[in-house]
């Protein structure tokens, strides 16, 4: 196969899942990991797909969303780094607010094999996150799950999800994010559900916000809040010095773990 058509082949499936990880193009493609890392680089070159740890995601306008799969699959380690550094701030007898994402899914299965920090209240409008805090004989623990409609990412937003949390009040609420600027802030491709963000935020005393070092830099449609509204950031040791410098200016803790930390266990 020309090197011409495997990228084709690389674009289309990045076109169809918002992103794809170099392991799998290695055995779909049936090339050498370097033969597949030079491909991405070349079309990253030419401005059509932005390299992340792993793999590669859509550079397409910043409405796209990518789908809730192909997010969990690129930056594990440092996903689940994330998510047991977030997992240290979770107190028994509090109230948390989990959003959509792949690393706040890592730390709802954490905080499910953790009956040490019980009891707990789960609030979340992330379907993956309630299948995997669902713990029929576990009544210490209550998940609350808001309704809302459905989005690509397996995220509940809309009127039913905001006028949920509107009521609520919660000790801290994870935020994971499409991707995080200086200027733009947290931000979202998708509008509603920058909406419904918004609102699981001003229902929190404290915000905890969740994301890779891959996120920094990348600006999605909709903006939820300023940086200045985040009180701890946790992301990874892959974090450029100097963004996190910058990071550290406005946000009131950045947190780097280290991505040497044992992946998080499978359930």
């Amino acid at each position: 196969m020309l090197a011409s058509q495997r990228q084709d082949l690389i674009l289309a499936q990045i076109k169809a899942d918002g992103a794809v990880r170099v392991a799998d193009l290695v055995e779909s493609l049936d090339v050498s990991d370097m033969t597949v890392r030079r491909d991405i680089s070349e079309l990253a070159q030419r401005g059509l797909v932005r390299r992340v740890h792993g793999g590669a995601v859509d550079s397409r306008p910043a409405a796209l969303e990518p789908a809730f799969q192909a997010k969990r699959e690129l930056a594990g380690e440092e996903k689940a780094a994330i998510a047991e550094a977030a997992l240290e701030l979770v107190e028994p007898g509090s109230a948390i607010a989990l959003s959509a994402g792949s690393t706040t899914h890592l730390l709802a299965r954490l905080i499910a094999d953790s009956p040490a920090i019980r009891p707990l209240t789960v609030v979340t409008n992330s379907l993956p996150a309630a299948d995997a805090l669902h713990r029929p004989d576990d009544h210490s623990l209550t998940v609350v799950l808001t309704g809302g409609t459905r989005t690509p990412s397996d995220a509940l937003v809309g009127p039913l999800a905001t006028a949920a949390l509107v009521s609520l009040r919660v000790d801290t609420a994870f935020l994971g994010v499409h991707g995080m600027d200086l200027e733009a802030g947290l931000t979202t491709p998708n509008l509603l559900e920058a909406e419904t963000d918004r609102a699981l935020v001003a229902a929190a005393s404290r915000v905890t916000v969740l994301a890779d070092h891959s996120k920094w830099g990348t600006v999605g449609l909709s903006r939820i809040v300023p940086l200045e509204q985040v009180d701890v950031l946790i992301t990874d040791d892959g974090l450029p010095a100097d963004a996190a410098r910058a990071l550290r200016e406005v946000v009131g803790t950045v947190r780097l773990a280290p991505r040497s930390r044992p992946a998080t266990p499978t359930s």
